[in-house]
């Protein structure tokens, strides 16, 4: 009951939602970049939604499946294929044993997430299986994961096989994109910045530098500027946080965040718009829109009342069966 690597890849680790109960210890909450992504492939699976994955970067593995096995794919586009039969996104895919699965090409994003029907055989560390790539701790080793790599299953597939004619809505997908506008809320210190740098941040584009990674995306564009020089003590920041560094370029926080930091915090981006910044790479642009506190706790609501319409979709015995009828709703 397990899957193999066949080959090595560029960035290939296990992560689930992260453990952001031990901030307050100084410990960086990790998990998946794209954590929308995440619970959705995990519910249409009928897998606890924090269920850890595999978050898989470009060039990508090439996986053995010693098992049957359910998956389903999310995030990224890799062009993935079973042996040579192409297969999609959003949907879940029945594999069987001695197949593999490669990606050939990246399509669109840059974290492709693949689970697998009740999950992979991984110890948790402080209430978590994703990795801590700094540490070297949590996930498969603390590490990346390479060629003759195996990770195996909690349960196996009792299917033979199976076909699955129905496909996630796209009012759940997020709208991906290399130039996205994102939506933020004011920071902390949003008003220290002068009038000018207030108008710049909201009408010009950003693009990603090279200088990024799982802990921060660093953003290039006309520098802003303070409307005078500030003193702060460190505070606590989140994935998310826009700050503002001495050069007046800003640094994004990502899923691999510092707990606290120095620098002015001048905007958060909402959790709705999370996986559009998660799945930029570099060279990518994005521009920004300050809404108020209200809207994105009102855009949370609504997300999370369709995935429970999802779930409780997800229950029904006829999802898994090989005649199962094809979705006609988008919230079936």
């Amino acid at each position: 009951m397990s899957l193999l690597f066949l080959t090595n890849s560029l960035l290939t680790t296990v992560q689930d939602l992260g453990r952001g109960d031990f901030r307050h210890f100084g410990v960086n909450p990790n998990g998946a970049m794209d954590k929308k992504a995440v619970r959705l492939i995990n519910i249409l699976l009928g897998n606890d939604e924090n269920e850890a994955v595999l978050e898989i970067h470009f060039p990508a593995p090439k996986i053995l499946f010693e098992k049957n096995a359910l998956i389903a794919l999310g995030g990224a586009n890799f062009n993935a294929r079973i042996d040579n039969r192409k297969i999609e996104n959003w949907r879940p895919v029945f594999i069987e044993k001695g197949q593999t699965i490669k990606f050939s090409q990246k399509v669109s994003g840059n974290r492709l997430y693949l689970s697998v029907r009740r999950g992979f055989k991984i110890k948790s560390w402080l209430e978590s299986k994703s990795t801590n790539l700094k540490a070297k701790i949590g996930g498969f080793e603390g590490r990346n994961l390479r060629k003759d790599d195996r990770i195996l299953f909690n349960a196996k597939c009792k299917m033979q096989s199976a076909k699955f004619p129905f496909r996630m809505a796209n009012s759940l997908i997020p709208d991906y994109s290399v130039s996205p506008k994102i939506r933020v809320i004011a920071g902390a210190e949003w008003e220290k910045l002068n009038k000018k740098s207030e108008s710049e941040f909201l009408s010009q584009k950003f693009s990603v530098s090279l200088n990024s990674d799982r802990m921060g995306f660093r953003l290039r564009g006309s520098p802003l500027r303070l409307s005078r020089k500030l003193e702060l003590v460190s505070s606590a920041v989140n994935f998310g946080t826009i700050q503002l560094l001495p050069d007046g370029q800003m640094i994004m926080l990502m899923a691999d965040h510092q707990t606290t930091g120095g620098y002015p915090r001048i905007a958060h981006i909402i959790a709705e718009d999370l996986p559009l910044a998660a799945q930029l790479g570099a060279n990518d642009s994005l521009s920004f829109e300050i809404i108020s506190l209200d809207e994105a706790e009102n855009l949370v609501l609504k997300f999370d009342a369709n995935l429970n319409l999802l779930k409780t979709a997800i229950k029904f015995p006829t999802i898994f069966n090989a005649k199962a009828q094809r979705c006609k709703d988008a919230k079936c």
